[in-house]
């Protein structure tokens, strides 16, 4: 999570906190800062991703200024981390086919794959945008690829960048993986493409030969940031569940002038697939005022956890929380009632 300072913009400077619960989500300690700007020099210190190793080992990525990357693990279950490992020069290799000056990995999560592959989506810009003014670089153009680590996180490497601004895809950036049923990854992604869904794109490997990016037609983009999750048990048929969550909404009656934002963030909502995200049949309002971007878990006794913004529309530094929504597979077919956590009471995230 991201505390920052200043206006509250991207380019402000931040610690990364991290706020751990021991039972499932019913309650959190207290915030520990676990990267501090100030030892990274000017520029944020942002887009803090995790990975759940099948090991018990944590593994963790975030970038200074748009411009390095960082990698931490931890033993514990995130009580402590080790000394970060800068993998800049990996990423180096994107330059062979695109000329970035600004990168970034996902918020959200990363996933480690059946063969023990740990992916993490990001993505770059050549940086000429404006759209953040004098001195800054832009986020716009963009690009989307995938990293990936085969030896436990030690090394990192760069995967194929699979969508780019091309005209039909415009400024695709905060992308999600899951693997489905057979093996293969998909990847959902944001773009500000006036088709105004998400982009899907299906790898064998998450690395290579993706498809050719399609809109789905059944996923409302607002432009904002959503979440992926395939639960760990299948259903009672033997297929893979997956959930996604978004701002499903398309509206523009509460978003003040002037902003990047093309439509409200509100109406966060969770949709389930049973067919390789093909189709999400079942769908359920998880929060019908203004909310933003979010993060799908799945607590040791199966209730699904959903931590998301909530009341995201003036600016970003409006006194909003941090909220985390505990629910079943039950509630999401409308058979009960969700049951809510208390506000977190962590801040504004990103």
């Amino acid at each position: 999570m991201e505390a920052r300072r200043g206006s509250g913009g991207d380019w402000d400077g931040n610690d990364v906190l991290l706020r751990r619960s021991l039972d499932g989500g019913v309650t959190w300690q207290p915030p520990q800062r676990v990267v501090g700007c100030e030892a990274y020099g000017p520029g944020p210190v942002n887009n803090f991703v995790l990975i759940a190793g099948a090991d018990g080992t944590v593994h963790a990525l975030y970038c200074h200024n748009y411009s390095r990357v960082f990698s931490l693990r931890s033993r514990d279950d995130g009580a402590t981390f080790s000394s970060p490992l800068e993998i800049t020069q990996t990423l180096a290799g994107f330059r062979e086919a695109y000329p970035w000056r600004v990168i970034a990995t996902v918020p959200g999560h990363g996933i480690q794959l059946r063969g023990g592959r740990l992916l993490v989506p990001v993505w770059m810009s050549d940086g000429s945008g404006t759209e953040f003014g004098a001195g800054k670089l832009g986020h716009r153009p963009s690009a989307v690829a995938t990293i990936y680590s085969d030896d436990n996180g030690k090394t990192w490497q760069c995967g194929e960048i699979f969508a780019h601004s091309d005209g039909r895809i415009v400024n695709p950036s905060e992308t999600l993986a899951v693997e489905l049923d057979d093996g293969r990854v998909l990847c959902n992604i944001r773009s500000e493409s006036p088709q105004n869904r998400r982009l899907i794109a299906i790898s064998p490997d998450g690395a290579r030969d993706w498809s050719e990016p399609v809109f789905d037609d059944a996923l409302l983009e607002p432009v904002c940031m959503g979440s992926l999750l395939r639960l760990r048990q299948p259903d009672a048929d033997g297929q893979g569940v997956y959930l996604f969550a978004n701002p499903d909404n398309l509206e523009n009656e509460l978003t003040p002038p002037g902003r990047n934002l093309a439509h409200d963030r509100k109406r966060l909502t969770v949709k389930r697939s049973r067919d390789d995200c093909a189709s999400w049949p079942a769908s359920r309002v998880l929060e019908e005022g203004p909310s933003g971007y979010s993060d799908l878990t799945e607590a040791a006794d199966g209730t699904i956890l959903c931590i998301y913004e909530l009341g995201m529309l003036g600016h970003m530094t409006d006194p909003a929380a941090v909220c985390v929504a505990q629910f079943d597979q039950k509630w999401l077919m409308g058979e009960n009632g969700a049951e809510f956590g208390e506000e977190s009471g962590l801040g504004e995230g990103h």
